[in-house]
């Protein structure tokens, strides 16, 4: 029998399809032709592939080869099908069974050596296989924890396409089974809320923005610990769940960022970008894989944005619709790709382009204003809590840090939080506050009393606040009444809200 099939995964984005790769051997000129929207990477395998099947002792055959990867209409990108063509090959010219290599989905980039090496997106390629029924997956030893990740998959390792064959042909041992690492993530360590001093509303504002996933705005001058306070906020969340922790991971494999030793990322991620970054590094891009930026590396974890105003324009715009959608698209020529997003933004700036304190600034009115403005009013108006951090005196710099507050204590907090959040909108799409919409927290039976609301109403009425910042401050309320243990916001909670979303003490006395 001339034909052969194999199976291999093709990603988009952190979706996978699997493809089904058939092999024909025909009379004809010798050569070897792909059908099937195969990408021009998958095209140039075929040296590659023909130099790692002679070198690992193989014949190969001195006939017409075709390759087809069904489905037709789906794109296949990269080096991940190199193992699965050439067992086709291979099975099709009766080197191996036909029914040997028809059940299992291989995932390996092939060496002229025959080696197998290890390529990106293993595990959602291994989920994929999980969800479409297949249970053996063989990879390159270096992807070996990581598919072992997916329970319920049959996931061996093999070092090269001769040990590939000989255990085909029932002439050696079967590859080892890999093995999931069961040891705990070690979580980010060594950032600890106790380490910053003073700073009481600053982390008050960390708290109120862990509890409900509200985006944050420090605003001071530099060396006042805007940085080292941004960086203490992923301990303040908790512990991702099994299904976000998949998600998470599953972005960090697509971009290359899982160590060999891979574990499931249980503990909120951080991203930085320097200020130069472009926006592709930003939100993801590629010319022919669009690969996922550092939005879509923060899924689930924060995003921080030092200096924001030294930012491009561009690169901030870019920020307004996965805030909003919590999901990224990147539109290529091959098709569109979609990362999530969903992260928990963190913008840092100095109140003006010399970041001197205000009885030192040298920056003339206008220029001042011009670099405040540099952050767009639409990207601010999503941004919920918004804090001015003072230097911090001196006599608190130096006081001991035994009696400060630690990251455990206000993690519980923001834990407690975060469950009476969800069991309020158990019956919801959304989990925490701050998603929660506008016309959910104004309708019943969720609205609150005008008594309640006569500040924020007041900060409404003389337009210091839009109507979408009017929801976000009823979003804040809500959960700062859950971190006080309230059933309901009273007028202090919504006073707390008005203060953090305006920025201004004013707010209290409104």
């Amino acid at each position: 029998m001339s034909l052969a099939r194999t199976l291999a995964v093709a990603l988009t984005g952190v979706s996978g399809q699997v493809v089904e790769i058939e092999s024909d051997l025909s009379a004809g000129l010798p050569g070897m032709s792909f059908t099937g929207l195969a990408d021009t990477s998958v095209v140039e395998s075929r040296d590659r592939i023909r130099a790692a099947v002679l070198n690992s002792g193989v014949r190969w055959p001195n006939r017409k080869i075709t390759v087809a990867l069904f489905p037709a209409d789906v794109r296949k990108v990269g080096s991940r099908f190199d193992l699965a063509v050439a067992l086709a090959v291979l099975a099709s010219a009766q080197e191996v069974a036909v029914e040997a290599v028809a059940d299992a989905v291989w995932i390996a980039e092939l060496g002229l050596d025959g080696r197998l090496r290890p390529v990106r997106g293993v595990l959602p390629s291994v989920v994929t296989a999980q969800r479409a029924g297949v249970r053996r997956v063989v990879v390159a030893p270096a992807n070996a924890a990581e598919a072992a990740l997916v329970h319920g998959v049959d996931v061996r390792a093999a070092h090269d396409l001769r040990e590939v064959l000989a255990w085909l042909r029932g002439d050696g041992p079967a590859p080892p089974i890999a093995m999931p690492d069961d040891d705990p993530d070690p979580g980010p360590g060594g950032a600890d809320l106790a380490d910053v001093a003073g700073q009481a509303a600053a982390k008050r504002a960390l708290e109120v923005s862990a509890a409900g996933e509200h985006h944050l705005y420090l605003v001071g001058a530099p060396g006042a610990g805007k940085t080292m306070l941004a960086e203490r906020l992923p301990g303040l969340l908790p512990a991702l769940d099994d299904a976000a922790a998949l998600e998470v991971t599953a972005v960090h494999s697509v971009a290359g960022q899982l160590a060999k030793r891979a574990r499931l990322v249980r503990r909120a991620p951080i991203q930085a970008p320097h200020h130069t970054a472009s926006v592709a590094s930003l939100v993801g891009g590629g010319s022919h894989l669009a690969r996922p930026g550092a939005i879509s590396l923060a899924h689930h974890g924060v995003l921080f944005l030092d200096e924001a105003p030294e930012f491009s324009p561009r690169a901030l715009d870019a920020l307004r619709q996965p805030l909003e959608s919590g999901s990224v698209v990147l539109h290529r020529g091959g098709g569109a790709v979609s990362y999530p997003a969903r992260f928990l933004l963190v913008l840092a700036a100095n109140p003006c382009p010399c970041g001197s304190a205000a009885r030192t600034c040298v920056c003339a009115p206008q220029s001042r204003r011009r670099y405040q403005q540099r952050l767009s009013g639409p990207l601010l108006d999503r941004i919920d809590v918004r804090v001015h951090v003072d230097a911090v005196p001196h006599g608190d710099l130096f006081g001991d840090a035994v009696g400060r507050e630690n990251s455990q204590s206000v993690a519980a907090r923001v834990a407690d939080a975060r469950a009476a959040a969800a069991e309020r909108w158990c019956r919801s799409p959304w989990r925490v506050n701050g998603a929660a919409p506008g016309a959910a927290l104004r309708s019943a039976p969720w609205a609150l009393p005008h008594a309640v609301l006569r500040p924020a109403e007041a900060y409404l009425q003389r337009g210091e606040i839009s109507a979408r910042g009017f929801d976000r401050v009823l979003r804040l309320a809500w959960t700062v009444a859950d971190l006080a243990g309230h059933l309901r916001p009273d007028t202090g909670d919504v006073a707390e809200a008005l203060f953090f979303r305006t920025g201004s003490s004013g707010a209290w006395a409104a």
